[in-house]
């Protein structure tokens, strides 16, 4: 395993608990019908998510096209 392949498997499992981390506003209401909250702005700990969630997948690309190069 060359150490590419350990970064990107790294980056991946930090992806995916940074993507299960996020709160979603909606759940099985809005599915029948409920109203959900509009969230308009992102804050705090949401915003450092959703930032956090963006970095790590362009990342996570980079590594997989550097994979397919080499």
């Amino acid at each position: 395993m060359s150490w590419l392949q350990i970064i990107q498997i790294v980056i991946s499992i930090l992806l995916i608990i940074v993507i299960l981390l996020q709160n979603r506003g909606a759940g099985l209401g809005s599915a029948f019908g409920g109203t959900g909250g509009v969230y308009l702005t992102k804050r705090g700990l949401e915003k450092k998510l959703f930032t956090a969630t963006i970095v790590l997948a362009v990342l996570f690309f980079g590594l997989s096209l550097a994979g397919l190069l080499m």
